[in-house]
């Protein structure tokens, strides 16, 4: 195995902690569902924000290997996409807490979080591969290896992943009293439902390049 620049790789890992607790959709929608439904659906929801970490880690590490190339007009796309789908799960959230039940639908009950909601929350911006693909080359040198330098970033990346937003779903449930869970789950849903409809603005000046 390579010898590892410690140095360098203690300074990823600062980093990498410093981005991960600055909050995000998938740092609201975890924690706006251990507020509201408990530590089996939130942990339930973070595999799947975990797994889309995953699949974006490797498209970046694709990228960055030359297998694949961007185009960014086709990311904004999806990236509007993604973003309709984080808000219509802040609205279907709001609408749960504010009637204080499950919304039906289709004869199920609607519920918060999960993994499939996870999954599509973490993976609803594809604008995260361009921010992998810019920030794993400032510690590629961590290793002389390429294929030694691209795992251990990604591995520490997806190990600090979980282990951050698993302290935030325990932290939520043990720290905050039950009397405010509802009103937390309520500003989480609110804030998505902001960052929704800040990324549908944002993608959409990115997707005029496709039909210019």
């Amino acid at each position: 195995m390579a010898e590892l620049n410690l140095a360098l790789l203690s300074a990823y890992v600062i980093a990498v902690l410093f981005l991960l607790l600055t909050p995000g959709p998938v740092v609201l929608l975890v924690t706006g569902t251990a507020a509201r439904v408990g530590y089996a659906r939130a942990f339930l929801t973070l595999l799947g924000t975990n797994l889309a970490s995953l699949v974006l880690i490797t498209l970046a590490v694709l990228a960055i290997a030359g297998a694949v190339s961007l185009d960014k007009g086709y990311l904004a796309l999806l990236g509007i996409g993604g973003s309709v789908f984080i808000g219509w799960g802040a609205v279907q959230s709001l609408r749960e807490i504010w009637a204080q039940r499950p919304v039906q639908e289709g004869g199920k009950a609607v519920l918060a979080g999960g993994f499939m909601r996870g999954f599509f929350t973490g993976i609803s911006n594809p604008k995260d591969i361009l921010f992998f693909v810019s920030f794993f080359p400032q510690f590629i040198a961590i290793s002389r290896d390429f294929t030694t330098s691209i795992t251990t970033l990604c591995l520490l990346w997806i190990a600090f992943d979980f282990a951050v937003m698993a302290g935030y779903i325990v932290a939520i449930k043990r720290f905050l009293p039950v009397t405010q869970s509802r009103r937390f789950a309520a500003c989480a849903a609110f804030f998505l439902l902001l960052l929704a409809v800040c990324g549908v603005t944002w993608n959409l000046t990115g997707a005029k390049s496709l039909f210019m």
